[in-house]
């Protein structure tokens, strides 16, 4: 990539200025999956072995007014940040101000201390999320002009601490873990080596119409799955009984498939049932058709045929969106199905671009098995349509 990377910057004795994403889920105060901790370490530790201060911004949840920083607090992640890392992480528990400043100014070379939640500068006027100038110039002031930027998660978001900060310093870089972001699944899509094969799914069409049209003109082959089959269903005249259905999307539907061709494949059969919840009955249809008062709620048997004969030789694949309701057990046939055939491509590159997608993989047992699992789904989905992120445009070019 043409931006300053991590390696590129002179870290010793220098306050280093980290955004990272530490927005982990939390029930009762305990981090209940510690994955994007884990993954920010690799430039957490590069910065400390190079004899830099790292001094890391994160945010946690929403917060809107004072009642929302209940259970909002970054001090169950210092302290399990601290863990991983083997030594103390300094928490004032404050975004601004002395006791702050004091806890920076006392840092020695290799030392670690992480900021209070970014996002209770929102409580007064939104000034984290608006990207107000004059946070982002105090937040920049408290290095040394320099600022790794490692939070792929927040990269499509134009906030202050990362494009404020990035904005008041000489020399902003990417982290590791952006870097390998970008490397990944831009690079995937724009150069990807063929076959590229795209799988979308989901429930709405309309969370991925800019995805969806990218991925046509780049992809050899765009699979699509999920809740928003329905709609495609439909917009040909297809029974889709009580399933999940856009009906203000049916014309775009229809003006994809048009334009697509044989390009964008739709499963052939689905498993349906005659609820969401508290079904009775669950079963495979006969073919796309789903039977009135049933609903799809998964691909069938024949669809996960026809998908993985549509995979074979596939040397690039990107994933986004599982085939149904996959959390359920009676409804991951299909996402597992999907999984396992790409993984069993010889030489693949398989990326799954985060959200769902990335829990499936991780709770179905099969992540280790993909060659990159991104750890943001608003940016990655940015990534698939084609734009630019703010994040990165933000760094400095080399």
């Amino acid at each position: 990539m043409a931006k300053l990377t991590v390696k590129d910057l002179d870290l010793k004795g220098k306050k280093v200025l980290v955004r990272v994403d530490f927005n982990v889920p939390l029930k009762d105060g305990v981090i209940t999956n510690d994955n994007r901790i884990t993954a920010a370490l690799p430039t957490i530790q590069y910065i400390l072995e190079q004899g830099g201060r790292a001094i890391l911004f994160s945010h946690l949840g929403r917060v809107k007014e004072e009642a929302d920083k209940a259970g909002k607090s970054l001090a169950p992640v210092a302290k399990a940040l601290g863990e991983k890392l083997g030594k103390e992480v300094v928490f004032p528990g404050a975004t601004r101000g002395a006791d702050l400043e004091n806890a920076i100014s006392a840092l020695n070379d290799g030392d670690i201390l992480l900021v209070e939640n970014t996002r209770f500068e929102d409580v007064d006027g939104k000034k984290e999320s608006k990207n107000d100038a004059e946070l982002g110039k105090y937040w920049a002031g408290l290095g040394d002009d320099i600022f790794v930027n490692d939070a792929f998660g927040t990269a499509h978001r134009t906030h202050a601490s990362n494009v404020g900060i990035s904005s008041n310093v000489s020399q902003a870089a990417a982290g590791f873990l952006l870097e390998n972001e970008i490397a990944y699944i831009q690079e995937a899509v724009e150069k990807p080596v063929r076959p590229f094969v795209a799988i979308l799914g989901g429930s709405k069409v309309s969370d991925k119409i800019g995805v969806i049209e990218n991925l046509l003109a780049k992809a050899d082959k765009v699979i699509i799955g999920g809740g928003m089959t329905y709609t495609f269903y439909k917009a040909q005249g297809i029974e889709i009984g009580n399933s999940l259905v856009e009906e203000d999307k049916l014309d775009l539907a229809k003006a994809l498939m048009e334009k697509a061709g044989d390009k964008l494949i739709l499963p052939v059969d689905s498993k349906e049932a005659n609820a969401f919840a508290d079904y009775t009955d669950v079963k495979d249809t006969e073919g796309e058709a789903v039977d009135a008062g049933y609903l799809g709620l998964d691909i069938g048997p024949k669809s996960i045929a026809k998908f993985v004969k549509d995979l074979e030789g596939a040397k690039t694949v990107v994933w986004n969106g599982p085939m149904g309701v996959f959390e359920n057990p009676d409804f991951q046939a299909g996402t597992i199905g999907v999984m396992d055939a790409i993984v069993a491509q010889p030489g693949v590159k398989s990326i799954i671009g985060g959200g769902d997608s990335a829990a499936a993989a991780i709770n179905l047992g099969r992540a280790e098995k993909f060659s990159w699992i991104s750890t943001g789904g608003g940016a990655s989905m940015e990534l698939l349509e084609g734009k630019e992120l703010p994040g990165l445009t933000a760094l400095t070019e080399k």
